[in-house]
């Protein structure tokens, strides 16, 4: 499964083609679909999610888990699966960005494409810019700290040895 790392702003041509991010390029040459990957309509904000076709794999396996309500997983096949477009890179690591798909996302002449591990996002920059702004004033009130998740995984780690 590819790892989406950092930020990176790239020019949409006339087309509507975009160049994925070397980094992105990078990991998903080590999956199984090396220049595949699959975008849709982000649920929470006005951005396009993206990943790989392992994890696109793992998604609809999970779908078919008892735990899941159905209603969600109606949600996510209509929402999720039944606006999904697979994508091709091509030899000069561009993809074509539907017109629909980028209308969504606002992206016009350029695309922000940030790395959320196994995911990434589209957005256009200057609207990601203000999602980050927003996200720093919650950090900070909240006063969250990469230690303390750390301290919550390894404590929730111990406690599931112990069950």
């Amino acid at each position: 499964m590819a790892v989406f790392l950092s930020t990176h702003v790239n020019k949409v041509d006339r087309k509507g083609r975009v160049s994925i991010p070397a980094q992105f390029r990078q990991s998903l040459a080590k999956t199984s679909a090396p220049n595949a990957l699959y975008v849709w309509p982000s649920l929470n904000h006005p951005a396009l999610e993206g990943a790989d076709q392992d994890y696109i794999d793992i998604l609809s396996d999970s779908l078919e888990s008892p735990d899941l309500d159905a209603e969600e997983r109606e949600m996510i096949e209509t929402f999720i699966f039944g606006k999904m477009v697979p994508l091709t890179i091509d030899n000069e690591g561009r993809v074509g960005l539907p017109k629909d798909l980028a209308e969504i996302a606002g992206v016009g002449d350029e695309a922000a494409f940030i790395g959320r591990r196994k995911t990434f996002q589209i957005w256009e920059p200057s609207a990601l810019k203000a999602h980050e702004d927003a996200l720093r004033e919650q950090v900070v009130k909240k006063d969250i700290s990469l230690s303390q998740i750390v301290a919550k995984a390894q404590r929730g780690a111990r406690a599931g040895e112990g069950a």
